[in-house]
């Protein structure tokens, strides 16, 4: 078979395959690229010894069995047997369900996750979207320290075993998306810089130097990330990516790399006769994006929105430090300009950054489908000091209400695992690095961090302990017991409305129409011939809705989390404490 690497740097470079070596030679074609032949099928060790060098991985590695500092083997990416063909499913209608792995069951393997998915099929979400998969050193970790970006961490089941999954969750109608980190390496474990420049000191990051999307020798790094990306969507048949932290990525050339990718995923799903689906986390608030390549924009497909999260947990917790100061002031108006602005921050002043922030979206232009809402994420529990959820906080009605905006609200509606039924497992940051002095300073860092805000050390939890990682394991015993089980009906009751009306996916920002009192903590909205009205007080609340034009009654309830009447010919709605309905016109 043809092994070949980028090493424009080397002078010399040896193939070490299935325990031979060839000397490889220079590609007259490609600058810096060597080639070679050798025998090799699937499962055989590989790398390259540049100069004479120590064994290193392939940087195009699609296994890595022994970790990221072993050998490489060769996949053979045509030997699965796909059981399921697959049309694909889009984002614009999705119900997406983060989960990670390692900690979605006790085993913290694909097969055993695969195991779980009918839960979500019956649940009646869309689409799992999956935290990192790359190899990173040791066995347990959130996956964001990965270094071998084409590869499948072993420990979860490796390649056959991401199949697999993907395979039974098509079987079961659920797209697929999957986490990358395009904006930094973990740092154990990163072979690349010994390839070539992968890395520029042009630009300098929280992580370091800037992966090198702009300076010499980038066109080759460029492609790097770009053929991971199309491979993972490919040879996967994965529906989608989410990209980590684009705000991150340094990058100054006319034609960014982001629009380079989103141009060769639209391209891959032309080609492959099915959607591809590119979601941005992204601190920018900016609308540019998710606008269309044509008018100007980066082309991504949707965007997670911080900011209606924040605006959320505020009016939930009443929690007001750091970045939650500026939706604490009055969260229901930060509640109600997030749903029907997508951000909070437009323009405005952000006293977390101590400047202006954002940039408005045209709502007139720009569907809400763009946009993913939701109310917990692995960054909202996870670097909390105790990766405390929600559910450790708040009643079960309040929960309640959390999901009623988040499944009913203009934007694509995401879970974390677990949330659905109130998980009281907590989801902590947990690390299983190889390297002693690495380990330390991740449980020094942890503790200092949170130390500066009044923690006491001995309280944090330590990353390295196995017991952190087995901790925030989903414990599966929950949702048959009450009160997960009501609330886990709920969800399923809440994502079924969504799927047959409508207006729950109307895409129009505009439409959207809200009210509150930020004193009585009621919220309600419109959207179309539904009324969504949430009740977060400690008491019974009289709501006027009001029964609109030429209307003689309010409706009636479709879903309500306690027992509740519609709205009266004088148009109040009497709703309990700590408590939701969804109403429809009489026509609905």
């Amino acid at each position: 078979m043809q092994f070949e690497v980028w090493a424009p740097d080397a002078d010399s470079v040896v193939l070490e395959a299935a325990d031979v070596r060839s000397p490889m030679e220079r590609d007259a074609g490609r600058e810096g690229w060597w080639t070679a032949r050798a025998e090799a099928s699937d499962g055989d060790r590989y790398g390259f010894r540049l100069d004479d060098g120590p064994l290193l991985p392939d940087p195009r590695s699609r296994r890595q069995p022994d970790g990221p500092d072993g050998p490489s083997a060769v996949v053979d990416q045509e030997a699965y047997a796909w059981r399921h063909g697959w049309a694909g499913r889009r984002l614009n209608r999705a119900v997406l369900y983060e989960l990670h792995v390692g900690t979605y069951t006790a085993e913290g393997t694909f097969d055993a996750a695969a195991a779980r998915l009918g839960h979500l099929a019956e649940l009646g979400v869309t689409h799992v979207s999956l935290m990192p998969l790359c190899p990173f050193p040791g066995v347990n970790g959130w996956g964001y320290e990965g270094v071998s970006l084409w590869a499948v961490h072993e420990p979860y089941g490796g390649p056959e075993g991401l199949k697999r999954f993907v395979d039974t969750a098509h079987g079961l109608g659920l797209g697929v998306v999957l986490d990358v980190v395009h904006n930094h390496l973990g740092p154990s474990g990163n072979h690349l810089p010994a390839f070539g420049p992968y890395f520029t000191d042009t630009h300098h990051t929280p992580w370091g130097a800037a992966v090198n999307l702009d300076a010499p020798g980038s066109d080759e790094v460029r492609a790097f990330l770009l053929g991971s990306a199309l491979a993972w969507l490919r040879d996967y048949r994965l529906d989608g990516l989410r990209l980590d932290a684009v705000h991150a990525l340094a990058d100054t050339r006319a034609l960014t790399f982001l629009e380079e990718l989103s141009a060769a995923v639209d391209a891959l799903a032309v080609e492959l006769g099915r959607p591809l689906g590119l979601i941005a986390e992204s601190d920018l608030c900016d609308p540019r994006t998710t606008t269309p390549r044509p008018a100007g924009g980066l082309g991504l497909h949707a965007q997670w929105n911080d900011d209606f999260h924040h605006a959320l947990h505020t009016a939930l917790t009443g929690e007001s430090r750091g970045y939650y100061a500026d939706f604490a002031r009055a969260p229901l108006a930060a509640l109600a300009k997030t749903v029907t602005s997508a951000f909070f921050h437009n323009g405005t002043w952000s006293s977390f950054r101590g400047r202006t922030h954002g940039r408005p979206v045209d709502v007139s232009r720009t569907p809400a489908h763009r946009f993913v809402g939701y109310a917990q994420t692995h960054d909202q529990i996870g670097n909390r000091a105790l990766g405390d959820r929600l559910a450790s906080a708040l009643s079960p009605g309040l929960q309640a209400c959390a999901a009623a905006l988040v499944l009913t609200g203009p934007f694509t509606p995401m879970l974390f695992m677990g949330e659905e039924w109130g998980a009281r497992t907590p989801w902590q940051f947990f690390t299983d690095h190889t390297d002693p002095e690495l380990a330390e300073a991740v449980r020094n860092g942890r503790r200092r961090e949170f130390g500066a805000h009044g923690w006491a050390e001995e309280e944090i939890p330590d990353p390295q302990d196995p017991a952190t990682r087995d901790r925030s394991c989903l414990d599966w015993s929950e949702p048959g017991r009450e009160p997960h089980a009501r609330l886990l009906a709920w969800y399923r009751e809440l994502i079924a409305l969504r799927r047959k009306l409508p207006d729950l996916h109307d895409p129009d920002l505009a439409s959207v129409k809200t009210a509150f009192d930020e004193d009585a903590r009621w919220f309600a909205y419109r959207r179309g011939d539904l009324r969504v009205v949430v009740n977060l007080a400690d008491k019974p609340a009289a709501i006027p809705l009001g029964l609109g034009r030429h209307r003689r009654s309010g409706g009636r309830v479709l879903a309500a989390w306690e027992p509740v009447g519609a709205p009266g010919q004088d148009g109040v709605l009497h709703l309990p404490p700590e408590s939701c309905v969804v109403l429809a016109d009489e026509s609905t």
